[in-house]
């Protein structure tokens, strides 16, 4: 099979996969963010044993990729694979007054999330942490020079002091996410940094963070609050 052909038979599978209306919801719903099957099987109502059916066929076709959550491991989660979807992504206009990125210490992932989000939107932006650390780290600090982007915020700061009632929240790591449960918008599932410690793992979070904020930003629109 030559290049031309095996770019179509994979286009085929893409589309093939996509055809079935709950698989086509589950790809909507992860061009947002991350999910774990319990929350789909709960979006979806579906059985468990036919949602395994329809993540299998998303899986096969290269659409879905999955992860083992760094706070429960017997918990996993979906997300898409990069390029899974170019030229095919849906582009709803959600409108949100303010971005809440939240992990749970908020000395790294969600002060680099709000950070690129300046650069990305005119949505206001605000991080915080469900247990904020003493400072941010130093490691986050480093990589953000290294890209060019200076950290705005000079401390970490709780959840319940910089929440609104119609903040638009992104979780950034598992742990904040199954300890927020409903009460989050959006979950990216980053892997955390701090606990490697190295600056690839920190340029690795800032990138993946960079990327999710360029598909998700033309998304919002800004709603008077």
């Amino acid at each position: 099979m030559n290049t031309e052909e095996t770019c179509l038979a994979g286009r085929v599978a893409r589309y093939a996969a996509l055809a079935d209306p709950v698989r086509l919801r589950i790809v909507d719903l992860l061009t947002l963010g991350d999910v774990a099957p319990v929350e789909l099987q709960g979006e979806l109502g579906v059985s468990s044993s036919l949602l395994a059916h329809h993540l299998n066929q998303l899986e096969q076709a290269g659409l879905i990729v999955r992860t083992r959550s760094e706070a429960d491991r017997r918990r996993t989660y979906l997300h898409l694979a990069p390029g899974a979807l170019d030229g095919l992504t849906p582009s709803p206009m959600l409108g949100v007054r303010r971005v809440v990125f939240v992990c749970t210490g908020n000395s790294a992932r969600s002060q680099l999330a709000a950070a690129l989000w300046h650069g990305s939107s005119d949505i206001p932006v605000a991080s915080a942490g469900t247990h904020p650390a003493a400072q941010i780290e130093p490691g986050a600090i480093a990589a953000a020079d290294r890209h060019g982007l200076t950290l705005r915020a000079c401390a970490p700061r709780a959840l319940d002091d910089v929440l609104g009632a119609d903040d638009f929240v992104v979780t950034v790591c598992d742990t904040a996410h199954e300890e927020l449960g409903d009460a989050g918008c959006v979950h990216w599932s980053v892997p955390d940094p701090v606990r490697d410690g190295t600056d690839a793992a920190f340029d690795a979070a800032f990138e993946d963070i960079a990327a999710r904020i360029q598909s998700l930003a033309p998304r919002l629109t800004t709603t008077k609050g």
